[in-house]
């Protein structure tokens, strides 16, 4: 498992990920033991006379290759199952919530979410120079050891290292590559990401996203005015706005969705036998004079019919009406075959004896009026105030979080760019406000969206040499309050949002309304542990009896009730591909359980494991009882003798099983 994974990391090149996915798309590409052929790759572009790739330009930066190099990292924490939140409340959620390092947390979900994500929103910290960002990783590795991953020399290796710590460009860049890159893979096809960002980075952003996504993918950087007051005192211009940059995974594969309308904007709709419609385009020309001698092809007369129907030909007690404005003779916007085409859909507007004709606008979605989003976002309840208020309506008016999104601006951007049942993930979450957001748009319109929020536990408080703790800058209205890091704010909104949405909407709330959510934790192995592995033989005689009580919640040192059975089948039914809603059973062998997911991956864990439970596992197998294809065993548990017995036994079945030893 973890030891697995360590030799991995060391092995991995900043252009591994990228290998990784081409080998996946362009097998034709590699030879058999998995290398790249470049001549043969640069032969098929120079056969379509691809040379312009080899100008242009790209970003670079300090740090740009250690962020690839992170991308391609495998995880090294394991998952821990809140079991007290998971069996209680959470136990028929849907919903996640992860507490723990986003790249990390990114890195476990590559395998069991890859293409599954329909929305990503983020509001990742902005870098003004005000405390909100410094570069928060550690180059765990020798400097000899970054000149070999890099080809650097000694001057570019103290220039990587000089970031650490820094809020520069280099270092937010370098921060954010590996999260956007990983957040692409996990994206589905019509996946949409939003990003929320200011001046400070916002042109870096876009030169990231791009690098990553592909300038085609890169939808736009769309301000938001959030302070239309401007209360945000800068120099020469008063702040009242910030940026969200919106990308897609392929924009051959997207769809974007219109606005609900306010009531003003629904009472423009009518209906008639076709549906919704409200006044749409004017036919008539706003073009130039058209002097009588040289009248334009569209200059032609339409009769007006007891001033509700329009013909194209003259006939009893019609009114004759040209594309006249002001004495000025102009032209109509459509032809005679166009309006002959659309004679039941022209709407006639009478003022004296004027006439205007408009043409019928349907909805574009169904039969749902909605208006067609603008490249700039502002509605009143977008402001950085009304997020504020919400939350202090949430706490009882404590400001336990500062600078929350409106939970209105979110629900929009959902709109926009997922659907009723989309699913959603925000790895910035905050104090929560994508999750409440995705829930009040399932009570509003009865959808199924679910949310998956990632929260890094940063204190609330630091803790003096003498074990006392002092709240931080920024901290103390929330450690007052109870909460000693933002992870515990964040699943606390979810909670009461969920109550206030259930009071506020009573029985029109739908049955299958999901209101809560299951919770994990990423989670380092303890120093020890590490130690034990790296020792550890596995053509050892004996059992590595401690081994597994050390990945236990309380041997890690967090809550939340987990066996270190528990955690480690957790953390490998993620690397494995399988979502942490898998079907799992227990089976018994000569009464030994063990965990069969989804009928076909049987997982062996705990110790006491013995020739009664191989030989209940071969009939089992061999009688159909259940079906297997592939075993993973937990290393540690099994000596080598017992390794061998249930091997042998596995090789004498008709069927082949796949039998993976992990460490």
């Amino acid at each position: 498992m973890i030891s697995d994974n360590e030799k991995f990391n060391m092995q991995v090149k900043p252009n591994s990920a990228f290998l990784a996915e081409l080998k996946n798309k362009l097998p034709e590409f590699f030879d058999s033991e998995g290398n790249f052929d470049l001549d043969k790759f640069k032969g098929q572009l120079e056969e379509h006379n691809i040379n312009e790739l080899r100008d242009g330009y790209q970003l670079n930066f300090i740090g740009k290759d250690y962020a690839r190099r992170q991308a391609g990292e495998r995880p090294s924490t394991v998952i821990v199952p809140d079991e007290e939140q998971n069996n209680g409340e959470g136990k028929d959620s849907k919903n996640l919530f992860f507490t723990g390092d986003n790249l990390e947390v990114l890195r476990h979900l590559q395998n069991s979410y890859a293409g599954k994500v329909d929305v990503i929103y983020i509001d990742p910290p902005y870098n003004t120079g005000n405390d909100d960002f410094v570069y928060p990783d550690s180059f765990e590795y020798s400097d000899e050891k970054l000149k070999e991953m890099f080809g650097m020399d000694d001057e570019q290796v103290e220039r990587l290292k000089s970031i650490q710590g820094k809020s520069s460009h280099s270092a937010w860049l370098t921060f954010m590559y590996p999260r956007l890159a990983l957040a692409k893979k996990i994206l589905s096809k019509k996946g949409v990401i939003f990003i929320s960002i200011d001046d400070n980075e916002q042109t870096n952003l876009r030169e990231i996203t791009t690098d990553i996504f592909g300038e085609q993918n890169i939808i736009g950087t769309l301000p938001v005015i959030n302070n239309l007051k401007g209360n945000q005192d800068q120099f020469a211009f008063a702040g009242a706005h910030e940026y969200i940059l919106c990308g897609v995974k392929d924009i051959s594969y997207s769809k974007f969705h219109g606005l609900r309308l306010n009531i003003k904007e629904l009472s423009e709709w009518k209906e008639d036998d076709k549906g919704l419609y409200k006044k749409g385009a004017n036919l008539k020309s706003t073009g130039v004079n058209a002097p009588r001698e040289k009248r334009p092809n569209l200059y032609f007369p339409i009769y007006i019919i007891g001033g509700e129907k329009i013909s194209l030909e003259k006939k009893e007690n019609a009114e004759e009406i040209l594309p006249i404005t002001d004495g000025k003779e102009m032209s109509w916007r459509w032809s005679r075959e166009k309006i002959k085409d659309s004679l039941d859909d022209i709407i006639i507007s009478q003022n004296g004896r004027s006439f205007s004709l408009y043409k019928k606008q349907r909805p574009i979605e169904g039969n749902i009026p909605t208006k067609k989003p603008k490249s700039f976002l502002y509605k009143p309840e977008y402001s950085s105030g009304n997020g504020t208020a919400e939350v202090l309506r949430l706490f009882n008016s404590e400001k336990v979080f500062a600078y929350p999104k409106p939970t209105a601006l979110i629900k929009d951007l959902l709109l926009i760019g997922g659907d009723e049942s989309s699913l959603v993930l925000d790895f910035f979450a905050g104090s929560s406000t994508t999750a409440d957001a995705v829930m009040q748009l399932n009570a509003e319109d009865g959808g199924n969206r679910k949310f998956i929020m990632v929260q890094l536990p940063e204190k609330t408080y630091t803790t003096n040499s003498d074990g006392t703790e002092v709240p931080t800058k920024g901290g103390k209205t929330a450690y007052e309050a109870g909460f000693r890091s933002v992870d515990e704010i964040s699943r606390e909104r979810i909670r009461r949002a969920a109550t206030k949405i259930k009071a506020d909407n009573g029985l029109t709330l739908s049955d299958d309304f999901d209101g809560s959510f299951k919770h994990y934790r990423f989670v380092n192995p303890t120093k020890q542990t590490l130690d034990d592995i790296e020792e550890f033989k596995p053509d050892n005689t004996d059992l590595f009896n401690n081994m597994l009580e050390s990945f236990s919640s309380q041997e890690l040192g967090v809550a939340g009730n987990a066996t270190g059975e528990e955690i480690i089948l957790t953390t490998w039914l993620a690397k494995d591909g399988y979502s942490f809603d898998a079907d799992i059973k227990k089976v018994d062998f000569a009464g030994y359980e063990a965990s069969l997911v989804e009928d076909s991956r049987l997982y062996i864990i705990n110790n006491g494991w013995s020739s009664e439970s191989t030989e209940a596992l071969l009939n089992k197998i061999g009688t159909h009882q259940i079906t297997v294809q592939t075993i993973a065993l937990f290393g540690y548990s099994f000596n080598v003798a017992e390794l061998r017995e249930l091997e042998n036994g596995l090789n004498q079945l008709d069927v082949r099983i796949n039998l993976l030893k992990r460490y």
